[in-house]
Order: structure tokens, then sequence, then C-alpha cells
């Protein structure tokens, strides 16, 4: 008499067919969320140069035609109250300060280099072609107002 001979598990070939399948897979899917992390740090850098240059140009509008200077690596101009010459006392206005703070806390950081220190641009009045003497955080012009990252993967 023979017996029925029941099978409960896989055999070696569907394994590696399963297996086969992951891989293939995972290769046309794993190169799509490795550039994320780049395309994140962009989006964030673009958002950050938009929030400073607006605030920039709101100073300006309410400092009669004046933009920010640099302090310590900074713009505490744009995070204090000002009056109308740009002297700053705190982060609260008061009557003798009524402008301001353009933006609250600290200075966005460039999500690149994780910076938010400030240089002064290496080319006045231009476009620049890279980062200047001192990497890291923003390049900033203060005859123009424009800033821009101060890293070397950034092209405008």
């Amino acid at each position: 008499m023979t017996r029925a001979q029941n099978h409960n598990g896989f055999t070696l070939i569907e394994v590696l067919i399963v297996v086969v399948i992951m891989a293939v897979l995972a290769a046309t899917i794993i190169p799509q969320f490795s550039s994320s992390t780049e395309d994140a740090q962009r989006s964030t850098l673009d958002f950050n140069l938009q929030s400073l240059r607006s605030q920039i140009e709101v100073y300006k509008v309410q400092h009669l035609g004046q933009y920010p200077t640099i302090q310590s690596n900074a713009l505490p101009q744009l995070t204090n109250a000002t009056d109308s010459a740009g002297a700053f006392v705190g982060r609260v206005p008061d009557p003798t300060h009524p402008n301001g703070p353009y933006i609250q806390g600290e200075l966005p950081t460039n999500p690149f280099d994780n910076s938010r220190a400030v240089s002064a641009a290496a080319t006045p009045g231009g476009t620049p072609a890279g980062p200047n003497a001192t990497p890291g955080g923003w390049q900033y012009d203060v005859a123009t107002g424009n800033v821009w990252p101060n890293h070397a993967g950034y092209t405008p």
C-alpha cells in the first residue's frame, strides 16, 4: 500500500526564485531613494535661501534702503528689533526699536554643512563662483543684499 506524501515546505527552486525577484526589485528601487537625501537638502536650501532673501528685502524697505551688516559672522539686525538706523537692542520691539525681528530665533542653517555663519561674499557685486575663504553657512554681499550658500556643491 502506498501513502500519499504531504509537502508542507518550499523547494529550493521556489526559494531561489523569490530571492532573485527580491534582488531585482531592490536593484531598481534603492537607487531612487539614495538621491532623496540630497533632494531634501536642496529643497531645504532653496526654502532657507528664499526666506533669507525676502527678509533682507523687508529690512531694506524699513531701513531707508540700507541692508543689514555682518557682525560676528551673523546678521543680528534680522533677528533683533531695530530702529530706522539699524541699531538693535534685543528681540522684543519697543517704542524706539519698532522694526523686526525679521527672523524668529536664529538664521536658518545651510543644510549641506549645518552652519548658519555669515561671511562676506567673495565677489562683491556679482554671483560667487564657489565658496569664499571661510566655507560654511552663507555668503552675503552687504552692498547688494544678495545671499548665497557658502559651500562647494552649490551652483546658482
